[in-house]
């Protein structure tokens, strides 16, 4: 084993005009080896995780701690510490805490649960492509589509009023925003907290059949806890799904033949969802550990108290899992490509909750729009588009579209 080298280079808090590509600090890391030591933008330094099987090997150890609390702990902005340590949600926590609170909600995302929610999120869809139709063109797919589906279909499960939409939505969005500080990142918790404590004291009295009032009705959760849960899910259930749908008709969009292709055969849609997942990867900044003893990671000694980044992007371009003789290069879009294990959703204990959500959304999106709307194409170049290159969930402000 190795011990710790220099930083070899210092991590960007966002990652610049690079819509489907990994940031090439990144990039440029990966070159240097599947772990290599770099520095937070704070001058701390970490370690930068990008090979494969590496990032699933830190993921699945319980050596490598999810706790923002854990000393060593990596944070690329001020903001996501206040946020991360403050009143920290089970993505937070380890287990057996993160493990006791996450079984109060796993059942709703089950497969078989989701499933069931399929034609809910196919009327949602189709209802959702009548208003902007009706609205005219051009249109903002991520105005007036992208961002309406999830958070229609999150608040269905949760129980939350969607004409409160534009206040969760905005504060989300403060949330996951690296350039947040530490101020301003307090007073939206605060006040996305406030809002789901009132509700949940509502659900109380008026219960429903969706998962704030199931929680509200456990005698093991306190207003805090409960909250929490509703905040974790409503943040994540919809930013996340919006975020990548835009991203994926875009990328699809670049390629009429490809579009073309899933349109005749519907049957393709699963597999390039897990194909668009993989190359999108819209957590670019990574996901962040503390190893709480020493631990050797391909090659290098990681001690306890060393903070650990682990770039899915990255790793899910890796030539070695992704590549190889007679396949595609990974850092090329193929709907073709077998991507089943590409590592969009995290890996191990921490593996995205929602998942099964995410995947029924992304298909019934993409084939809803490829079928109903055949000339759907963008209204603008690409070096007119904006991206949200500060924010955790990688994504596009706005999208103008006409069919």
């Amino acid at each position: 084993m190795t011990t710790a080298p220099a930083p070899a280079l210092t991590l960007p808090a966002s990652y610049g005009s690079c819509p489907f590509d990994p940031p090439p600090a990144y990039t440029h890391a990966s070159r240097e080896g599947a772990i290599t030591r770099a520095a937070l933008p704070d001058g701390s330094p970490c370690w930068l995780v990008t090979g494969y099987s590496e990032v699933r090997s830190v993921l699945a150890d319980p050596r490598f701690s999810a706790d923002a609390r854990t000393p060593g702990f990596p944070f690329l902005s001020p903001g996501q510490r206040q946020l991360a340590t403050s009143k920290p949600s089970f993505i937070r926590m380890d287990d057996p805490e993160h493990a006791r609170l996450r079984r109060m909600v796993t059942k709703d995302f089950l497969v078989k649960r989701i499933e069931a929610l399929r034609p809910g999120i196919q009327s949602i869809v189709d209802e959702t492509i009548d208003r902007m139709v009706a609205k005219g063109q051009p249109a903002d797919l991520v105005g007036d589509f992208a961002l309406p589906v999830p958070s229609l279909v999150i608040c269905l499960m949760l129980g939350v009023p969607y004409q409160d939409h534009e206040l969760f939505q905005s504060l989300s969005r403060t949330l996951l925003d690296n350039t947040t500080s530490k101020e301003q990142a307090a007073e939206a918790h605060h006040q996305l907290m406030d809002y789901l404590a009132g509700l949940s004291a509502h659900k109380a009295d008026h219960p429903g059949d969706d998962i704030l009032s199931r929680l509200v009705a456990r005698d093991d959760l306190d207003p805090q806890q409960t909250a929490s849960l509703g905040f974790l899910l409503l943040v994540t259930g919809h930013e996340s799904t919006a975020n990548m749908s835009a991203l994926a008709v875009l990328a699809l969009l670049r390629d009429p033949e490809r579009a073309a292709r899933l349109r005749a055969d519907p049957a393709l849609v699963p597999g390039a969802v897990e194909e668009l997942l993989r190359w999108l990867t819209i957590i670019h900044l990574g996901l962040a550990r503390a190893a709480t003893q020493d631990v050797e990671i391909g090659g290098q000694t990681v001690r306890a108290g060393d903070g650990v980044i682990c770039m899915l992007s990255a790793a899910n371009r890796d030539p070695g899992m992704f590549g190889g003789e007679g396949a595609t290069d990974p850092g090329e879009l193929d709907l073709t490509r077998d991507a089943r294990r590409h590592l969009a959703f995290g890996f191990g204990v921490h593996q995205c909750l929602g998942q099964p959500l995410a995947r029924a959304e992304l298909q019934i999106i993409l084939e809803t729009l490829l079928r109903r709307l055949p000339g759907l194409r963008p209204a603008a170049g690409e070096q007119e588009l904006a991206y949200s290159t500060e924010n955790i969930v990688y994504g596009l402000k706005a999208l103008p579209v006409v069919w």
